[in-house]
């Protein structure tokens, strides 16, 4: 049977970057025209090696990284002004984009809204412990305080 470099995942076969045993008409037929595999020869598996080497070493420096913002941004106070009535509501609120803006104005770390966990949007003035998620599984606390403008 000859072997085959996977370039994605296959049910039932392998995932990506494995090298597998597969027929001869499945490699012909199916894998290489749909291009979810490639023939084995030794600089192919040697390329394979080395990318997927890459990648997790990608990974590495991304997750280290995300680590090294989330301590930076757990010592971060942010200090968001709004206009606020007399009794401290604000008109209007405080945001995910908000916070997300703040954070990047303050350390020049951009964080997607979408990682700034709220329960719901702050409309009253006082400080805030607010969630951030800077990577997968990687998260930091920042004190928020929003005053009256």
């Amino acid at each position: 049977m000859p072997e085959a470099i996977l370039l994605k995942d296959v049910d039932g076969v392998g995932s990506r970057g494995a090298v597998v045993d597969v027929s001869k008409g499945y490699l012909r037929n199916f894998l290489i025209p749909r291009k979810l595999a490639a023939p084995a020869t030794k600089g192919a598996v040697e390329a394979a090696r080395k990318k997927v080497e890459a990648e997790e070493k990608a990974a590495r420096d991304l997750v280290s990284r995300a680590e090294e913002h989330a301590e930076q941004l757990n010592r971060t106070v942010l200090t968001i002004s709004q206009q606020a009535g007399e009794d401290g509501r604000l008109f209007g609120s405080v945001t995910t984009q908000d916070i997300a803006d703040a954070i990047k104005d303050a350390r020049s770390i951009t964080i997607d809204k979408r990682h700034v966990h709220l329960d719901e949007p702050i409309k009253s003035v006082g400080t805030y412990m607010v969630v951030v998620e800077v990577a997968n599984g990687v998260t930091a606390t920042i004190k928020t305080m929003v005053n009256a403008a």
